[in-house]
């Protein structure tokens, strides 16, 4: 199918699988008007993108749980649709990606900070270091939310630390604080989980390497992260403008996220827990295309689950600054 096609499906049948008259208990239940599928307070049963297949593309289907409203929709998506043009996969709970030490030298103290390095909120654990941006002349961090603003439960000013307290980092670690995030909705569709620390003074930088251009994706991209806790990874992108994807942030709860990238890795795992804020960028140090921000347990084509990363034009726009080094 044409990409326009896939939008165009994918639109219809979100809207049938959110009509707000639909209240159906967690674990089963009827839906009512006949409807394939039901939201369960602000979520739904799947997560629709666009994956590319053959000269085109396939309606991604991505669910969470077994269950009979996803078996009718997928049945219905078979019947309607056809089975050759959707992409179905279980991918399990999707959450963001909190620490998991391992050993690393993106897990010590660097100075001059890099992209690709630990980094969190004074009171949290773990993340990474995505890139260094500018808003007018002066130089800021970016990551994810959830990393640096505890989601955003934490307070402009905090203290954010290089290495994040998972990785030892204390109080002299301090690099910076809290500048601002971009809030995170929990009744409407997020489009990014992203943040900005705002630099002490004294605090060098090393940028050089990292893209200072951006790209727009159609799908089975060859790219590439540099992430605390897995260093340097390859992938491919399978599917994108991925609506309703749910990520379980915790006491946050779940929050929705239209319009993502969808990474399976080429060598095993693209990232695990730690890799949260990571940069991602086409292969062989291509422009970057997305800010890492969660992962599911299963799902990808060798079993260690799918990465799913904000597109990066949107972060930069909603924080209003630009990666450094671009005009």
């Amino acid at each position: 199918m044409q990409l326009d096609t896939v939008r165009n499906i994918k639109q219809e049948w979100l809207s049938r699988v959110r009509p707000s008259d639909l209240d159906i208990a967690p674990g089963g239940g009827a839906d009512r008007a006949g409807a394939p599928g039901a939201r369960v307070g602000a979520v739904g049963p799947v997560a629709l993108g666009a994956a590319p297949a053959g000269s085109g593309y396939a309606l991604a289907v991505r669910y969470r749980e077994d269950g009979p409203l996803v078996a009718r929709l997928v049945e219905r998506l078979r019947d309607e649709v056809g089975d050759g043009e959707i992409d179905v996969r279980g991918i399990g709970p999707v959450r963001p990606l909190p620490t998991r030490p391992t050993p690393g030298q993106l897990q010590g103290r660097l100075r001059p900070l890099v992209p690709g390095c630990s980094v969190c909120h004074e009171a949290d654990t773990a993340g990474t270091l995505g890139a260094v941006v500018r808003r007018g002349q002066e130089q800021l961090l970016l990551t994810n939310a959830h990393v640096i603003a505890r989601s955003g439960l934490a307070s402009a000013g905090d203290a954010v630390l290089q290495p994040g307290p998972a990785d030892g980092g204390t109080a002299r670690d301090r690099v910076g604080v809290l500048d601002s995030w971009v809030p995170l909705e929990a009744d409407a569709a997020n489009r990014v989980d992203a943040a900005l620390a705002r630099l002490d003074a004294g605090i060098e930088v090393d940028p050089a390497g990292q893209p200072t251009t951006t790209a727009e994706l159609d799908g089975d991209e060859l790219v590439e992260k540099l992430g605390r806790t897995t260093g340097f990874t390859s992938g491919r992108v399978t599917a994108i403008e991925v609506d309703d994807v749910v990520v379980d942030y915790g006491e946050v709860g779940l929050l929705r996220f239209d319009g993502q990238i969808e990474v399976s890795g080429t060598a095993g795992a693209f990232s695990r827990g730690g890799d949260s804020g990571s940069l991602v960028r086409l292969a062989d140090g291509g422009a970057a295309v997305g800010l890492l921000y969660a992962g599911s347990e299963r799902g990808g084509p060798d079993g260690t689950g799918l990465t799913f990363c904000n597109d990066i034009s949107t972060v930069l726009d909603a924080l209003g600054v630009v990666l450094s080094g671009a005009r």
